[in-house]
């Protein structure tokens, strides 16, 4: 399997941005500040039209801890049903119970919901509280991967774990990487893992407005937005990593 590259992207920009660069897949997200939530419909219609790389779509009704109410879940659903409609190609779910195991009643109506779309587990995995049975409670949903940073900050720090898991998985279903990664440690975490899938923001702060008399910095400061040269430096780092000479030295 050739390195894969998904860039979690915020707006119609990012993910066009991301696509430009040569990008494999696109997590389309808001609030990355927040650790990523569901986008708006009009991001999501807006981003389908123009995207030709698969788009998956980030099912998060709000920010803090995984395990949601019935409000939150049918808001879920609600979300998924409108992924369907608008033919994304994916979506990126999760949710814990209040325990920190997999929820499987919620994740199991979710993904029913998704149809025939793809379906990764993402970082609500990072706070289960058995990472070895939350997998397996994961691949006996049917999910096609997890995003994982291996339970710690950045997935540098959590290769080990991230490694422990791809062997656990034993390509029932695939890990990715994710948290922290960027141009200068994806070869390395590459190496450290053994996983062939990752997932990076890429993102990079635009210029703002001229600041405002009264000092209202948070409302004139330049929007987030993912970075082509930083991703075709994530790109040019992974193939590097294919060299002969490199799988050489990770055998």
């Amino acid at each position: 399997m050739n390195p894969t590259l998904e860039i979690a992207a915020n707006s119609v920009a990012s993910a066009l941005a991301a696509q430009a660069a040569g990008a494999a897949r696109v997590e389309l997200c808001s609030a990355l500040e927040l650790g990523g939530l569901t986008p708006s419909r009009a991001t999501i219609a807006m981003t389908r039209e123009r995207l030709q790389i698969p788009l998956y779509v980030l099912i998060r009704p709000r920010a803090g801890h995984f395990a949601y109410d019935q409000l939150e879940h049918e808001t879920m659903m609600n979300d998924i049903h409108a992924c369907v409609l608008m033919d994304c190609d994916g979506v990126v779910i999760g949710a814990l119970d209040a325990g920190g195991n997999v929820d499987g009643a919620r994740c199991r109506a979710l993904i029913e919901a998704a149809g025939k779309l793809g379906v990764t587990f993402h970082r609500a995995f990072d706070c289960a509280r058995d990472p070895v049975q939350a997998l397996e409670d994961i691949i006996a949903l049917g999910c096609e991967r997890v995003l994982t940073s291996g339970q710690r900050a950045r997935a540098a720090e959590g290769a080990p774990l991230i490694r422990q898991l791809a062997g656990q998985a034993r390509g029932r279903i695939g890990v990715m990487a994710g948290a922290g990664i960027d141009a200068g440690n994806i070869a390395a975490v590459a190496a450290a893992t053994g996983v062939r899938e990752f997932h990076a923001s890429a993102k990079r702060r635009l210029p703002g407005a001229a600041p405002h008399p009264f000092g209202l910095d948070e409302m004139t400061g330049g929007e987030w937005r993912s970075d082509p040269q930083e991703i075709r430096a994530m790109l040019d780092a992974l193939q590097a990593t294919e060299s002969p000479g490199m799988r050489e030295c990770e055998r």
